[in-house]
């Protein structure tokens, strides 16, 4: 058992110094560099050095416990609803991940190793810990996602009424998606990179039913889908695309006051729990201590 506390002490270590090696050595890409200085918007959040790290971590990790083709794509896509484009965002998250599932065991045994406990309290911690470190990446990536999903269901309201006003007055869709884009840079970050990147793929000679196509996957909202299919269809058939626009606007509005509506109603019931936990006791016990005191002066006399 010492032997492999310290086989793993040594593994951790190793990938710690590894870590910052990579780090203080990474060269600035040209590329990268030329995009961050035409426009700061498009450095994007995997070009960090911890992310070039856990990069370079998993290329060995890979070569040894490959990943399938199936899981690499639904991990791909979570990571795209994340806001990770790079494709090497997987490779990266996998080696965080193990990276997590080696470390946690290997604290847990050292604390129990320092505490002299027995082997049954090695096996057992080691699992929990392992569990832990399996399931924690996951759970903050799922979390990640939901947020950036809810941030942009709350700047999709804004980003229709925009753009009825600017099809209205007489841009048309590609023209209206560029100004709606350049309008949310500031207010709504998340819905500015999504419309910019579908206005690059229209410049680079996609389709534009396949670039909101691809908004729509990449985003995961059903509201998101909803509008690219509206807009595919009044595109197909020829129909007024203001008018559609803001019947959805308004439907969009109408939904998300129902959204809030929900919200309020769900608070009355959230807080019983914390009503009954923390305030009802001390309530009690302000209004029974007098009677309590009493009592105990009297059956002690």
């Amino acid at each position: 058992m010492l032997l492999l506390i310290i086989l793993l002490v040594f593994s951790c270590l190793a990938l710690g110094v590894m870590s910052l090696y990579w780090i203080l050595a990474r060269p600035a890409g040209t590329v990268n560099a030329r995009l961050e200085s035409m426009d700061p918007s498009l450095a994007l959040v995997e070009n960090s050095p911890l992310t070039v790290m856990a990069e370079r971590v998993a290329e060995p990790i890979n070569r040894m416990v490959p990943i399938s083709a199936v899981e690499a794509a639904k991990l791909q896509k979570q990571l795209l609803q994340a806001g990770y484009r790079s494709q090497d965002a997987a490779t990266a998250f996998r080696a965080i991940q193990i990276t997590i599932l080696i470390a946690l065991p290997t604290l847990v045994s050292i604390l129990c190793f320092i505490l002299d406990r027995p082997l049954n309290n090695f096996i057992v911690w080691g699992m929990v810990a392992a569990a832990i470190g399996f399931y924690l990446p996951r759970f903050v990536l799922k979390r990640m996602i939901q947020g950036r999903q809810r941030r942009i269901i709350w700047g999709l309201a804004d980003a229709m009424d925009l753009m009825v006003v600017s099809v209205e007055a007489g841009l048309g869709l590609n023209a209206a998606l560029n100004r709606v884009g350049d309008e949310l840079k500031t207010l709504h970050p998340d819905m500015h990179y999504e419309i910019d990147l579908v206005n690059l793929e229209i410049r680079v000679g996609r389709s534009r039913e396949e670039a909101l196509r691809n908004l729509a996957e990449r985003t995961g909202v059903d509201d998101i889908r909803s509008f690219v299919a509206l807009l595919i269809q009044a595109d197909r058939f020829g129909s007024s695309i203001a008018k559609a626009v803001r019947i959805f606007a308004d439907s969009l509005r109408t939904k998300r006051r129902q959204r809030a509506e929900q919200a309020a109603q769900k608070a009355t019931i959230k807080l019983i729990f914390p009503l009954t936990l923390f305030l009802f006791p001390v309530i009690i016990l302000i209004i029974l201590a007098p009677s309590l005191f009493s009592l105990y002066d009297l059956l002690l006399n």
